[in-house]
Order: C-alpha cells, then structure tokens, then sequence
C-alpha cells in the first residue's frame, strides 16, 4: 500500500471518530450547576473543547488505524472469513 493511501484511510478514521468521541465526558449546564442562556437546548454541552476532542479522536483513529494496518500486512480478517452466504466461494 502506497504511504498516500494509508494517509487517506488515516483521515477517513479521524473523521469517523469524532462521531464516537463527541458524546463522551459531555456536561449539559444543568449538570454543570450553571444558568443556561435563553433559547439554549436542554441537551446543549456548557462548554465546547475542541482542543481536547481532537485529541481524543486522534488517539482513538490511530488506534483503529494501526489495527486496520496490521490487518492488512498480516491477513488476520479477509473477506472471505466473513462471507455468510457464499458471495466469494468462486473467487481464488
């Protein structure tokens, strides 16, 4: 695999860990014991830190990354080992 490619699948993970990151260690200001602002959400967080979010991401995307790497060099998963209904039994 060119470094190019692996770059790109990097960056789609980042971007699909932040869907899995941003729930997490979130306080809405009820439970923050503040005053929410006329018009904010009940479920709004009190404070944003995109800071530490983004590293939170990284950290989780180059975890997935770096398994999704050694899958590919080592073959544990293929998708012949998930075929549950014959797709790839013609294919060598």
């Amino acid at each position: 695999m060119r470094w190019t490619s692996a770059l790109a699948i990097y960056f789609l993970f980042w971007a699909f860990s932040v869907f899995f990151v941003l729930p997490f260690g979130v306080k809405t200001a009820d439970e923050a014991g503040i005053e929410r602002v006329p018009g904010q959400a009940d479920s709004a967080p009190h404070e944003f830190r995109a800071g530490r979010i983004a590293l939170r991401v990284t950290i989780v995307a180059t975890v997935l990354w770096g398994l999704y790497m050694l899958n590919f060099s080592y073959g544990w998963l293929t998708p012949k080992m998930l075929d549950f209904w014959g797709a790839w039994k013609d294919v060598e």
